[in-house]
């Protein structure tokens, strides 16, 4: 199936914009079921592109990056999955299964370009200690757009190779395997730091309990073949669980402290 200049332009572009869209933006739009949708419109196969990006969500729904660990990309997988099921004809599991290697090489290129700009975060500190805002604006922008171009490569010449692409960059993959290990204990390093900072900022003595019984509760799941793929999500709705029944009981203890005179009185016969 060939397609058009018109198509490949608005691929790129789009690529770009949800590519951005996963760190900035609305941070919806790079979700594999609007993605698909979009890509399907584009393509000119809008019910396809709908079935694969939704299949797609349902594989990743638990899948999240923490604390800059990153996932196989879930934009770049979306993405190359409704491509694949429009270009080749391809029913919605081989799809899927064909857009892996470009899902990793996604998480692999989102894990450098973090590596590569850690050291600017001192750079941009000292521009805010000089009051430096546009030249914060500006690192800004650089890291988005070099992330936005290199996403938009990728899936531009996934577009054009279609399925030799993909087997491309797996054999790169087997090639230089020490360099792809050296990203992911980076990225499995990642993930430690970042919970530590947000420990740092968050965790307070009160709530020690249940960080211990999240974690404990998410290994338990994690263990559990048909609910691991879902266990941050199913942590998370817990988690909710708490916070609601925690932000309930202090409104109503605040509003029986509210209600309570100062010198007590005869009601009920106190």
């Amino acid at each position: 199936m060939g397609f058009s200049a018109i198509q490949i332009i608005l691929v790129f572009l789009f690529v770009f914009i949800v590519a951005i869209d996963q760190f900035d933006f609305l941070e919806s739009l790079y979700q594999p079921i609007v993605t698909g949708a979009v890509i399907g419109a584009i393509l000119g196969d809008l019910p396809t592109g709908l079935v694969v990006g939704g299949t797609y969500q349902l594989m990743t729904i638990g899948n999240m990056p923490v604390g800059g660990a990153q996932p196989p990309n879930a934009v770049i997988g979306g993405i190359m999955a409704a491509v694949f099921a429009i270009s080749s004809g391809l029913d919605t599991t081989a799809a899927v299964g064909l857009a892996v290697p470009f899902a990793i090489i996604g998480q692999y290129m989102v894990t450098l370009l973090f590596t590569a700009m850690s050291p600017m975060m001192s750079v941009a500190d000292k521009m805010a200690q000089k009051g430096d805002t546009k030249g914060i604006v500006r690192l800004n922008y650089l890291a988005m757009a070099i992330l936005g171009v290199l996403f938009a490569i990728v899936c531009t010449a996934g577009l054009l190779g279609g399925a030799a692409m993909g087997e491309t960059l797996s054999a790169l993959s087997d090639k230089y395997q020490w360099f792809m290990n050296g990203l992911s204990a980076a990225g499995g390093m990642m993930r430690y730091v970042g919970f530590a900072v947000l420990l740092r900022i968050m965790l307070s003595n009160d709530y020690w309990g249940i960080y211990f019984a999240g974690f404990a509760l998410a290994t338990v799941i994690g263990y559990i073949p048909d609910l691991s793929g879902s266990a941050l999500l199913l942590v998370a709705f817990v988690g909710i669980a708490i916070a609601l029944y925690d932000f309930q009981t202090r409104c109503a203890i605040k509003s029986a402290g509210a209600g309570a005179t100062v010198n007590g009185g005869d009601e009920d016969g106190i």
